[in-house]
């Protein structure tokens, strides 16, 4: 679904912006909803994403 993606610096704590290849069937908020610290990310994401290569 995602085609390329981009990361921006604009000193703050940066920016992706993303070109979809396809449609979006379900699109959600994706949890937790509480303050992560920019070091903890790599860590929710590996415990909140679905697999790579999923559906």
């Amino acid at each position: 679904y995602i085609g390329e993606f981009e990361i921006v610096d604009d000193h703050r704590s940066g920016k992706i912006v993303v070109n979809l290849s396809g449609r979006l069937n379900k699109c959600g908020v994706i949890s937790p909803r509480f303050d992560v610290p920019i070091t903890d990310i790599e860590k929710w994401t590996n415990n909140l994403l679905p697999s790579r290569q999923f559906g």
